[in-house]
């Protein structure tokens, strides 16, 4: 299994809306640079997203994979279920702690590509794209908020 990178970031909304954002699935592509669709496949009895498929272009790496969701008062988990080109496994979590009018979102990722890379490397493209993420969920919940 990958190791797992972990990023921080604070989020002036309320946890409801940030998870509200993190749930509405479909509308990843126009807020995320590199999720060109994304599409529910299945949601849970809760109403939430249980299984979603993307498909991804980020400049060399493309790919189109599944992930299969869980949903907690405080965040969601999923996992890459399926085939993926590029992915042999992902793993990754949102994990929210309100602290008043903001909102503490710590995103978790392990990813294990098919193809080789130097450790050094991988690990720098995690961090970059955890980073970018947060980042990118930060603008979207507050430009909503």
């Amino acid at each position: 299994m990958a190791d797992q990178a972990s990023s921080t970031i604070t989020i002036n909304a309320p946890s409801e809306k940030v998870l509200a954002v993190i749930a509405d699935i479909p509308s990843y592509p126009q807020w995320t640079g590199q999720i060109k669709s994304a599409d529910i496949v299945e949601t849970g009895a809760d109403g939430k997203p249980r299984l979603a498929t993307f498909v991804m272009d980020a400049g060399v790496l493309k790919d189109e994979y599944t992930l299969e969701y869980t949903w907690r008062p405080d965040g969601v988990d999923w996992q890459l279920v399926g085939k993926s080109t590029v992915q042999k496994s992902q793993v990754g979590s949102y994990t929210l702690q309100g602290q008043g009018d903001a909102t503490e979102v710590t995103y978790k990722l392990a990813v294990d590509i098919a193809m080789p890379m130097l450790g050094m490397f991988k690990r720098k493209a995690e961090k970059m794209i955890m980073d970018s993420a947060l980042k990118e969920l930060k603008k979207r919940v507050e430009a909503t908020a």
